[in-house]
């Protein structure tokens, strides 16, 4: 059966491990001489970059696809589309609105797709942040992890990656930001220790890892003003992060709006490790990859 890569769940506690250690130590060369099908309805910096490295990195060749060149759902279906590719790639990523998008590929592909975002989850960044913090602490098991800002598809799939792996979970959102019961309920099912609070001292106190995303996502502009009245207390400010542990880092997946979500103080300081996250989005793409399309790498 073809493994996809939906959601950061489709994969377990070791499988994550294996595609992290795949990560920082490349050794094959998957995709020699094959193609790689990378299809966005939404435009991206680091994602584009990443997935596009990735794949020649393992020696294959990356095809970007703009929605308009395809008609997907409209020209023509999603299905043929997924089947069509199926012929040409090894592999096929989509970065979409709808996960509903995502499963309808994933239904009628006849190789492995990979979810690079939609609005329901964030597999690939989930997969960056936890080799972020693996680098920083030698470890994931037990640390505590504090994420200040809106029960996004970022915050959802990370809580969900915490839970596969053992780290702890504390959340601060707005009232009428929090998880849907529906996730909450997905998330507890990794047994993870999952705080939600409206108020961030509490999230953050003692924390290892500080976590924010944009307090307004792609195609959520019509609501950016309410937004940015709703989180004015929840900026991740240097007087915020002195509350979490001395050895604290500070993660953003980005693209960043600073003075919103985090201070610019905050963004370059000595915690940050933004970059290194954002770099991190190519290796553990390519680690992935090799998961994938080596089965599961025994």
């Amino acid at each position: 059966m073809t493994r996809h890569l939906l959601e950061i769940d489709d994969l377990n506690s070791q499988e994550i491990e294996i595609v992290l250690n795949c990560a920082e130590n490349p050794a094959n060369s998957s995709l020699q001489g094959k193609g790689a099908a990378l299809l966005f309805e939404k435009p991206s910096n680091r994602t584009r970059n990443s997935m596009e490295m990735a794949v020649v990195q393992l020696g294959g060749h990356p095809v970007t696809i703009r929605p308009d060149e395809v008609g997907l759902g409209k020209r023509e279906s999603t299905g043929d589309i997924a089947r069509t590719l199926s012929c040409y790639h090894a592999v096929i990523g989509a970065r979409v609105f709808d996960h509903g998008t995502i499963k309808e590929l994933a239904e009628y592909a006849t190789v492995p797709v990979i979810n690079m975002l939609s609005d329901a989850s964030h597999p690939l960044q989930a997969l960056a942040d936890l080799l972020t913090i693996r680098q920083e602490f030698g470890k994931l098991t037990g640390l505590e992890l504090a994420y200040i800002g809106d029960s996004n598809n970022v915050a959802r799939s990370l809580a969900i990656a915490s839970g596969l792996v053992g780290i702890n979970f504390r959340i601060a959102s707005p009232n009428g930001y929090e998880f849907a019961d529906t996730d909450t309920e997905r998330i507890l099912q990794t047994g993870i220790n999952l705080v939600q609070t409206d108020d961030p001292d509490v999230a953050i106190e003692g924390a290892d890892v500080v976590y924010t995303d944009v307090w307004t996502s792609m195609g959520q502009e019509s609501e950016r003003d309410d937004r940015l009245q709703d989180f004015s207390d929840f900026s991740v400010t240097s007087e915020l992060l002195k509350k979490a542990s001395k050895k604290s880092i500070f993660l953003h997946c980005l693209p960043a709006h600073p003075g919103e979500e985090a201070t610019r103080e905050v963004l370059d300081g000595q915690s940050s490790r933004i970059w290194k996250q954002a770099e991190n989005r190519m290796h553990t793409a390519r680690g992935l990859l090799m998961f994938l399309l080596n089965e599961g790498i025994e």
